[in-house]
């Protein structure tokens, strides 16, 4: 058992899921600014009472840490704040039903075995069995601390593969940030060549496109990777705000927008005046967009094997389902064996808990504050293009 409560020490950690989904950061973390209505961080007041747990709480999921938060984050409290916290994590919400399944088992064994093996009263009186004629039931403890290991490598194999999805995810979209700083500054320094008198009006629009049409990517792939009812509203809304109106219907009318909106970025590149290989330096910048675009399509589109998963969620419930029984004999020490209830109730919700949490990561664009990366990818492209060029430092 020393590796079930390993385990259950690792569900436990606050470490493990505050970077991700801080569970009582609902009044402390201010949403960070975006150009649409959704935004990140945690719930408003209205939305607090019907979607705390779910699939709808993965929005408020998408946290951006500063100093502030890293800060709390390590803060010698995080121990009590997170443990008096429990009650309000979204992710032990959604695990109800199983608990109830597991802590109910545990109940009508402890009452069972109470009337078929005798109990004793609340006077410390005992009483002999009420149905004499029914056998206890019980379970050797043997077979679970030899299967524990095996559920806790499926355990981390499991946790693991779904934390690299997300991992990954967030490296492609750091890999966009970087990049498209890179493209934009390119593109403003090197602007204008030989010696030919630059327009500053036009310099001025030219590059703007550039700024224009990368936002646009970005904003499309964000899209691209979310689900509809969620973004299509706000994404038409932002195209039209900020594109031109045919610019922005034929990226909204495209089979397949952020390919469209690397094309008009092409487009925008190859009317920059300057030196070819200049333009082929900032034109590597999209083939690495087309492979974020690429690697997160994979990511979405194909999840841990689900033989995999499936096995595994199977293992836990069976294990968990059964564990009542063997863990009846050794709580004898308590009264009519009662402590086994909560212990059962706390096992299940940790050892849920852990694949609970790989589940969540599984998917990892929902929970990734992509709209906030595209505002920021925004605001600086923006920013660097306004930067004066060469020819207009004097």
């Amino acid at each position: 058992m020393k590796f079930l409560s390993a385990l259950l020490l690792l569900a436990l950690s606050p470490t493990q899921t505050v970077a991700f989904a801080p569970a009582n950061n609902h009044a402390v973390v201010s949403a960070a600014p975006s150009s649409t209505s959704l935004q990140m961080g945690p719930p408003t007041p209205e939305s607090l009472l019907t979607e705390t747990y779910g699939e709808g709480s993965r929005k408020y999921r998408r946290t951006v840490y500063t100093h502030n938060e890293w800060v709390k984050h390590r803060s010698s409290d995080r121990f009590i704040r997170n443990i008096s916290s429990m009650y309000n994590s979204g992710v032990y919400k959604s695990l109800g039903r199983e608990v109830f399944a597991t802590t109910a088992i545990a109940t009508f064994l402890v009452v069972f075995n109470a009337l078929t093996g005798g109990y004793t009263d609340f006077d410390g009186v005992q009483h002999e069995a009420i149905i004499s004629s029914l056998p206890q039931l019980t379970l050797p403890l043997t077979p679970f601390t030899l299967l524990s290991p095996s559920l806790g490598l499926l355990l981390v194999f499991r946790t693991n593969s779904s934390y690299g999805r997300w991992d990954e995810a967030r490296k492609f979209w750091g890999l966009n940030i970087n990049h498209t700083r890179d493209l934009n500054r390119m593109a403003t320094a090197w602007y204008g060549h030989d010696g030919i008198p630059v327009d500053p009006t036009l310099r001025a629009e030219h590059l703007r496109q550039v700024s224009l049409m990368t936002w646009a990517f970005v904003r499309s792939m964000k899209r691209h990777l979310s689900p509809p009812a969620e973004d299509e509203e706000a994404y038409v809304a932002e195209l039209n705000a900020r594109l031109a109106p045919e610019q922005a219907q034929a990226m909204i009318d495209a089979a397949h927008r952020p390919n469209r909106a690397l094309y008009d970025l092409s487009v925008a590149i190859d009317r920059l005046p300057m030196h070819f290989m200049r333009k082929n330096a900032i034109n590597k910048n999209l083939s690495i967009f087309e492979d974020t675009l690429g690697g997160s399509e994979r990511l979405l589109s194909s999840p841990v094997p689900l033989f995999y998963s499936r096995h595994t969620a199977r293992f836990l419930s069976t294990w968990l389902l059964l564990l009542p029984f063997a863990m009846y004999e050794p709580f004898k020490g308590s009264w009519n064996h009662v402590m086994e209830i909560p212990a059962i109730a706390l096992a299940s919700l940790f050892l849920f808990g852990i694949e609970e949490l790989a589940t969540q990561l599984e998917e990892p664009f929902t929970i990734l504050p992509m709209q906030g990366f595209c505002d920021k990818i925004g605001a600086n492209c923006d920013e660097i293009v306004g930067w004066r060029g060469q020819g207009l430092d004097e």
